[in-house]
């Protein structure tokens, strides 16, 4: 019974409340996650966000991507905080239709085969490349080389996914084979 209400639930989310966003099949968000890109946000297959997470910015996410829970996709530009005379508070925001400034274009990656660790925060405008994990608490606010493990405030590069370039070439000639028997 719990599984049939976690797919209603999954259903519900994806064809009513973030319709007007592209989101792949085998879709599923823990509770009190929040979705909002000015541009859009589009989600691959067999994703899973974990709860309290927050999107908020324009994403294009890939396939098999595993977000924990308290993730934050956060803009770095979210507010005008250089508007001449305004208070940050009451200057422009990325959510006004006008709005211009820094930010207006940035679009946050995150490649196909990406875990995101409990309570990261990427910034806006990062590429997460392909395979990579990123260490629990995690600020990212740089592009991330793929299949790397990075971690840290700012997160760095901590070491290479696999141990060798053998192991990872294991990796992708046999994930290449699931997606294309998963696709057929």
């Amino acid at each position: 019974m719990t599984n049939i209400l976690k797919q209603l639930r999954d259903v519900y989310l994806v064809k009513v409340k973030w319709r007007g966003y592209a989101i792949g099949k085998h879709f599923h968000a823990g509770r009190n996650v929040f979705l909002w890109g000015k541009k859009g946000i589009t989600i691959g297959d067999n994703c899973y966000i974990g709860k309290y997470s927050v999107i908020e910015n324009t994403t294009r996410i890939g396939n098999d991507v595993l977000i924990a829970n308290f993730v934050a996709i956060v803009g770095r530009y979210d507010h005008h905080y250089q508007q001449i005379g305004r208070p940050t508070r009451l200057a422009s925001a990325i959510r006004d239709r006008d709005y211009n400034w820094l930010g207006a274009d940035q679009v946050t990656v995150i490649e196909d085969d990406v875990w995101i660790g409990f309570g990261a925060i990427v910034l806006s405008g990062v590429t997460i490349g392909a395979g990579s994990i990123i260490a629990a608490g995690s600020v990212v606010t740089k592009d991330v080389e793929r299949y790397s493990i990075y971690g840290g405030n700012p997160a760095k590069k901590i070491k290479d996914r696999f141990d060798s370039d053998e192991d990872l070439q294991k990796h992708i000639a046999i994930y290449k084979k699931f997606k294309e028997q998963d696709a057929g």
